[in-house]
């Protein structure tokens, strides 16, 4: 049944919003906005779309701004008891379905589904049966929603049994994994997850692989020939160029290249040092540890490379709630470390290691890479991959995992690696800052041409028409 209050003809649901809430000390509430594909999408269709974002408060400021009445028009962000959001998105969505997706577990130890698995995942269900609640109470007759990601994996067919009226979209934005891997999860919670998501008229990924995995899985564990009207979909989110152009010529990131570049410095011969960069969370798929152990190679195997390199690491931590976090990003300051006091001289810090997040000095590393390395061990897409060469001032070679979603787009122009071989991508690296200026060129503009292909507010469009069709 529709409520009063179901005025919305386009409704988007995920864990995190588009704003948050910080409190401070003397209980003022300051607000901060974010970015990505979704504020893109909901920009494009205008501010007469009857548009609505559900999403949770995630922290203090959030939920104290939702008691407040505190708010922005479009945004409606549900105040979950801070105990059952705690348990639904550390418990399940991060040490469960994104380890499942990513390929993550030491299995001789983990997972261990026992009681408290099962009481984390009766708290997932309960939120996201707020979301759906909240959906529906929202949506208007025949509205399009679009849910997000392993977080919300319930949602579509919760909301199809409270709204059958409703054309509902679900996409994951990580990996899917493959059957085998998959069906580690509980035989009875592997098949909640598929049916919640088979729930939505569309089921959508960003690359082929991982909509064939999903299919996969459906027919391992539902059995083939499942009974479900839900079409998949694939739609590769690519980088903004306009947004990236300009935010990378700003005076802010002009001043943090002109600091990269002179923390970098010069060979001894007086030329400028090679740079190669890497940005990214703190996060286990990310791969950061074997990509500094893959440096050291390349330093004890090509000497000629001491001092005339200097490898540029940005990885911001996350998820530092949650102890196995808080060790691998403790491992990568120890191997940084380690290499910076086996090779560094007085003149040349091998490896420039910030753990703290500044978007602008990100952008200023783009524009100076020489070799982005993205090594990733599974990655729904990677983003960083497809904004180094957009910003790239010279030209930059990409080295890029082949687990890596960007690979199917990219993998043509980029140096590809097997993100496990560390021998193997340390020769990587070396053909990367050995190739020639022409070619370094040629393939940057290739690159950037495919990451470019569909820009995130086309990404969201494009979702929301396909639910038309």
């Amino acid at each position: 049944m529709v409520s009063t209050r179901a005025t919305h003809n386009i409704l988007v649901a995920s864990n995190r919003g588009p704003v948050s809430y910080t409190l401070d000390e003397t209980g003022a509430l300051t607000a901060k906005r974010g970015g990505g594909g979704l504020v893109s999408g909901l920009s494009a269709i205008g501010p007469d779309a009857g548009a609505l974002w559900v999403c949770s408060a995630l922290g203090d400021g959030d939920r104290e701004a939702v008691r407040r009445g505190v708010g922005e028009d479009g945004v409606r962000m549900l105040d979950i008891d801070a105990d059952t959001h705690e348990a639904a998105y550390n418990g399940i969505a991060n040490s469960a379905l994104w380890f499942v997706h990513h390929l993550l577990y030491q299995t001789p130890l983990e997972p261990v589904f026992d009681k408290e698995f099962r009481r984390q995942w009766a708290a997932y269900e309960t939120y996201n049966h707020a979301f759906a609640e909240a959906l529906a109470e929202e949506a208007a007759e025949g509205a399009a929603v679009l849910v997000q990601d392993y977080h919300l994996t319930l949602v579509p067919r919760m909301l199809r049994e409270l709204r059958p009226d409703l054309r509902i979209g679900h996409f994951s934005h990580t990996p899917w994994a493959p059957p085998e891997y998959f069906r580690l999860l509980p035989d009875d919670i592997a098949a909640k997850v598929l049916g919640g998501i088979l729930g939505a008229d569309r089921a959508a990924f960003l690359t082929q692989r991982w909509a064939d995995a999903f299919t996969d899985c459906c027919h391992a564990v539902l059995g083939p020939g499942i009974p479900s009207g839900t079409r998949i979909g694939v739609h590769g989110l690519g980088a903004d160029a306009d947004f990236l152009r300009e935010r990378s010529h700003r005076p802010d990131v002009d001043e943090r290249l002109a600091v990269l570049r002179e923390q970098i410095g010069t060979a001894p011969d007086g030329s400028a040092r090679k740079a190669i960069v890497r940005v990214d969370r703190t996060e286990l798929s990310k791969n950061i540890v074997r990509g500094l152990l893959a440096f050291r190679e390349l330093l004890e195997e090509r000497p000629e490379w001491r001092e005339r390199v200097v490898h540029v690491a940005f990885a911001y931590p996350s998820r530092q709630d949650l102890a196995v976090y808080r060790d691998y990003t403790a491992e990568v300051q120890r191997v940084a470390d380690g290499i910076n006091s086996q090779y560094g001289t007085p003149g040349w810090t091998p490896v420039l290691l910030n753990l703290k997040d500044d978007f602008a000095r990100s952008l200023a590393s783009y524009r100076l890479a020489d070799v982005a390395l993205v090594n990733p061990i599974r990655d729904g897409m990677n983003l960083v991959a497809k904004e180094v060469p957009v910003v790239s001032d010279d030209g930059c070679v990409l080295v890029l995992s082949r687990e890596a979603g960007a690979y199917e787009e990219l993998g043509e122009d980029a140096v590809v690696v097997n993100p496990y071989d560390v021998s193997g991508t340390a020769r990587a690296l070396h053909e990367a800052l050995t190739m020639p200026v022409g070619e370094r060129a040629e393939r940057t503009k290739r690159l950037a041409a495919a990451a470019t292909a569909l820009p995130p507010a086309q990404w969201f469009l494009d979702q929301l028409h396909a639910l038309d069709s």
